[in-house]
């Protein structure tokens, strides 16, 4: 663990997933801090993974459960034969308008877990053939999955940025703090 998570009020599961949720999105925005729109662009490790096309996907990916939460249709559709775009990041789309956009669905994510009677109400899962048949999920479920991607992720991230430079987390840390 590079940051400390503060102890939630007594009671508070929605802050404390919440705030386990916001850390996680840190060590991937901080794997970008001092790059630039080429470095965040580039795939230094063997795979086709970038900084930038990292934060695409977690942006694309947290917006789509919000939405599945929220039984609407997600901004952008993804299946079998898009996924890969997710990871890569248009000439259009910069490292700066992903990040803004990351920053107003983690609000909406924020208001709509604060907003929600109850972290047991549930939501259907898509008909997609790697969820089980009409599955369903609670918004409790949903915290702890967006908690588990963002995480795994940021792994990603520490890796490909200590890759470009030789910045580890600890230092990225450090560097963030020092502002």
């Amino acid at each position: 663990m590079v940051t400390h998570v503060a102890a939630e009020a007594r009671g508070d599961e929605r802050g404390a997933l919440l705030a386990f949720l916001e850390e996680q999105r840190g060590g991937i925005r901080r794997a970008l801090l001092g790059l630039t729109e080429e470095q965040a662009r580039s795939r230094p490790t063997a795979g086709e993974l970038s900084l930038g096309g990292l934060l695409k996907h977690v942006a694309e990916v947290e917006q789509s459960w919000l939405a599945r939460a929220r039984q609407e249709p997600p901004a952008v559709h993804r299946d079998e034969s898009n996924w890969h775009e997710c990871f890569r990041l248009t000439d259009e789309e910069t490292v700066a308008g992903q990040l803004a956009y990351w920053e107003q669905v983690a609000a909406e994510t924020e208001k709509f877990i604060r907003s929600a009677p109850s972290l047991d109400d549930t939501f259907p899962l898509p008909p997609d053939p790697w969820f089980p048949p009409e599955g369903r999920v609670s918004l409790r479920w949903l915290c702890l999955h967006l908690i588990r991607e963002t995480a795994r992720h940021a792994g990603h991230a520490d890796i490909l940025r200590e890759s470009l430079d030789g910045k580890t987390a600890f230092e990225l840390v450090a560097l963030e703090q020092r502002g």
